[in-house]
């Protein structure tokens, strides 16, 4: 028994269906083909359209110089043609940034951030779907769908523009903290700090540690900014340094904040190392002045080990015994000029009185019997040498420090006279 589907008319229904469907898809074709000529016509008077409401909604673009205008028509013109290219054939999706962004010049993309760019991007669909919506509802979905496309490339685009900045930012900042180490500030020195922007001034310190296995640069950065400091950073393997120098503070509420010490500023920092000894340089003047600061601070680092109780972190400057047997000639000098000359100059007494107190174990009565005073007589001269130098004595690592002075003046001393007899000649008798 044949079912009612099997009548004669069934034959024909069924043979129907691949013809309407070739018909419907030769259909589609015909409008797609008949849509883009249109779109090619009516482009001219998109992009002019563009332009202008560009210039009426956007006032960073009507702010801009003509050039950089006429750049960002460029674009926008771009974008349209591409879009028809993209209509016509969807696969060459991959190409958008290429067609786009190619017929900007490249300073574009450091006077056009990313939220203008996207601004762009909107302004130009705005106006294409107001001019092609009641057309054909297939070109606006394509239309849509092509806006995001750009949207992405146009992020692309900035991203990897910001990921060779940031590369070349990375080089910069290095080769300008080889140039402060090794002390070989030239006149290009300045606008390269400039260029990484600095914004440093007045005093500048040095700071030298390990490097942690995962360094957070930014987070160095942040802290660095809360502490009112700028900050220079340098991988140098396993040695890490960051030189310091002051900035504005942050305001809190219109309160005044006091500039901290290096010395508390280091201490904050000290997180972000590695393991091991931490060497603040002493504060100089000015940027162009922190090799000096650099040179005490890698001495220090490098002799750091030989005090066993070396706190964390500790100052060039306390290191200066170490560094002085190391043969740093500027800590020499620096012992020096710090302790031996100023008691040599205010008082032969304070020097004797400061040698035989470290000679005898820091006794008072053993200086006391040696010098043929009271002992209160060598208290009050021990004072007045902490009072003449600012160290005191009576403290095992500052007698330290205070010995290999002596040891050194007096070295120094003998030298200069020595050199000086050998500089006299005899006088011939008549």
């Amino acid at each position: 028994m044949r079912s009612s589907t099997d009548g004669p008319g069934s034959a024909p229904t069924g043979g129907a269906g691949p013809d309407r469907s070739a018909a419907t898809a030769a259909d589609v074709a015909q409008e797609k083909a008949e849509t883009l000529v249109w779109l090619r016509r009516i482009s001219g008077d998109l992009a002019t359209a563009t332009i202008q409401r560009l210039e009426d909604t956007l006032p960073w673009y009507a702010e801009m110089p003509p050039a950089r205008r006429s750049a960002v028509g460029l674009v926008a013109q771009a974008g349209i043609t591409s879009f028809l290219k993209w209509f016509e054939e969807p696969a060459s999706t991959p190409a958008i940034a290429a067609d786009i962004f190619a017929a900007a010049p490249r300073e574009l993309l450091r006077s056009v951030s990313l939220t203008q760019t996207l601004q762009l991007v909107r302004v130009t669909v705005e106006v294409m779907e107001e001019r092609v919506a009641g057309r054909s509802e297939r070109v606006r979905e394509a239309m849509l769908s092509y806006s995001r496309e750009v949207a992405f490339a146009a992020a692309d685009v900035y991203a990897r523009a910001a990921e060779a900045r940031g590369l070349w930012d990375a080089r910069l900042e290095a080769l300008v903290v080889d140039s402060i180490l090794t002390g070989e500030a030239d006149d290009e020195l300045p606008s390269r700090i400039a260029a990484l922007g600095w914004h440093g001034h007045g005093e500048v310190s040095v700071l030298v540690g390990t490097t942690p296995p995962q360094l957070d640069v930014d987070q160095v950065r942040r802290t660095a900014r809360k502490l009112g400091v700028d900050v220079l950073i340098g991988v140098q393997g396993s040695r890490l340094v960051l030189v310091l120098g002051r900035a504005d503070l942050p305001s809190r509420g219109g309160e005044d904040v006091t500039e901290l010490a290096f010395t508390e500023i280091a201490k904050r920092l000290e997180p972000s190392f590695g393991s091991g000894h931490l060497v603040l340089g002493p504060a100089v003047p000015a940027l162009v002045d922190a090799g000096q600061s650099a040179r005490a601070a890698l001495a220090g680092f490098a002799v750091a080990r030989a005090w066993r109780h070396a706190p964390r972190p500790v100052q060039a400057d306390d290191l200066l015994p170490e560094r002085a047997l190391a043969g740093d000639a500027v800590a020499k000098q620096t012992l020096v000029d710090r302790v031996y000359r100023p008691l040599q100059a205010h008082s032969a007494d304070l020097v004797t009185t400061l040698w035989s107190y470290l000679d005898n174990g820091r006794s008072l009565e053993a200086t006391a019997r040696e010098l043929y005073v009271h002992p209160n007589t060598v208290r009050y001269r021990l004072k007045r040498v902490s009072e003449v130098i600012g160290w005191d004595a009576t403290g095992p690592r500052e007698a330290l420090i205070l010995q290999t002075a002596l040891i050194l003046g007096s070295i120094g001393t003998d030298a200069t006279r020595r050199r000086g007899l050998a500089g006299r000649r005899p006088v011939a008798s008549r």
